[in-house]
């Protein structure tokens, strides 16, 4: 990226929304696929669903509500501190390690910094805490917070946008997830979409340590 787009595009972005789960870490250190396991297992388990038919539940309720949770909480009426607590229920201290090159890339940048997750705070504070970098974020945005919406539904980006107290052109939100960061566009936010994906926003970085040698000028 030239230098006169790079001051052009970030120059002006006071926060940084960041993404948890397959953003701050990579996606193949296995938390996310565990998590996505145990959602599997609450559908046979807690909502009695054939497996045979529970990727294509899954899929139907991830496409028409935004995630699982917030289809089974309007059809299925589920506990929500129960499927939150069953599905991040996995060993984060095994499958990732404090990280000091991530540690010293936030330090190096001078924009707040707010978790925005559709996770719940005690698995986002579990994950930050274990990498090593729950000091540089002075804000977990999560699922409670948006409730009843979550990302990337439209009223969960302006419910963020209020608690944070800035204006759309002000903020970058990094995430791994193309839905999530069009969401974001259509309201004036910056993205930089992270991992294996093609190209889809404003950049596209491999991994998240590539953010500080993006934002610095």
């Amino acid at each position: 990226m030239q230098q006169p787009e790079k001051q052009y595009t970030y120059a002006n972005i006071h926060c940084l929304l960041v993404d948890l789960d397959d953003t701050l870490y990579p996606y193949h250190t296995g938390v996310w696929g565990m998590a996505a396991n145990r959602i599997d297992q609450f559908l046979v388990e807690e909502i009695g669903v054939q497996p045979a038919e529970v990727k294509s539940m899954r899929e139907r309720l991830f496409t028409q509500y935004g995630t699982t949770l917030r289809g089974l909480l309007i059809e299925n009426k589920v506990d929500m501190d129960h499927y939150l607590d069953y599905v991040h229920d996995i060993p984060i201290d095994d499958l990732l390690a404090p990280d000091p090159e991530l540690d010293q890339m936030f330090h190096t940048l001078p924009q707040r910094k707010v978790i925005f997750t559709n996770a719940s705070t005690d698995h986002a504070k579990r994950v930050l805490r274990r990498l090593g970098i729950q000091h540089h974020f002075e804000r977990i945005i999560d699922i409670y917070d948006i409730f009843p919406f979550c990302k990337p539904q439209i009223e969960a980006y302006h419910t963020t946008l209020d608690i944070i107290k800035e204006q759309s052109e002000h903020c970058l939100m990094i995430d791994d997830n193309a839905r999530n960061l069009a969401t974001a566009r259509s309201l004036g936010i910056s993205t930089v979409i992270v991992g294996p994906q093609p190209h889809d926003g404003n950049a596209h970085i491999n991994e998240i340590k590539e953010l500080g040698r993006l934002l610095t000028p």
